[in-house]
C-alpha cells in the first residue's frame, strides 16, 4: 500500500501532528528550512513537541517561532548560539537541550 505525501497546503501536512510528537527539521542553520511547514505548525498551536534539527532558528524566525509560542519542550541539535530565548529557557529549565555533534545525531536516526 503506498502512501501519498503530497498535500494541498503546510496546515493540511501537518494536519496529523499531535501535542508531545517528535518532529525532525531540515535545513542547514536558517537556509532551506521549511518556512511554511513551521508556520502551520506555529498555527496549529501544538504543544510540548520534541525537535531535532541543526539549530533552534533565531529570535523569532525558524524554529524560533514554535519557541518564542512555548511550543517546544525538548530540542536536540548541534548549534545553539543565536537564540536569546533559547538561552535563557535553557538557563532556567523551561527546556531540556540536547547538544550534539552532527555525525553524532544522523547516526542516531538511522538506528
Amino acid at each position: 500500500m503506498s502512501m501519498n505525501k503530497v498535500f494541498e497546503s503546510a496546515d493540511e501536512a501537518v494536519a496529523d501532528i499531535q501535542d508531545g510528537a517528535t518532529i525532525m527539521v531540515g535545513g542547514f542553520g536558517l537556509c532551506g528550512i521549511p518556512e511554511n511547514l513551521i508556520r502551520a505548525l506555529v498555527k496549529k498551536g501544538v504543544k510540548n513537541l520534541n525537535t531535532m534539527s541543526n539549530n533552534v532558528g533565531v529570535d523569532e524566525f525558524g524554529l524560533g517561532l514554535m519557541l518564542y509560542a512555548g511550543q517546544i519542550r525538548s530540542h536536540k541539535g548541534s548549534y545553539v548560539g543565536e537564540n536569546r530565548l533559547l538561552e535563557e529557557m535553557v538557563i532556567t529549565g523551561r527546556i531540556d537541550l540536547e547538544a550534539s555533534l552532527r555525525s553524532t545525531r544522523r547516526r542516531a536516526t538511522e538506528r
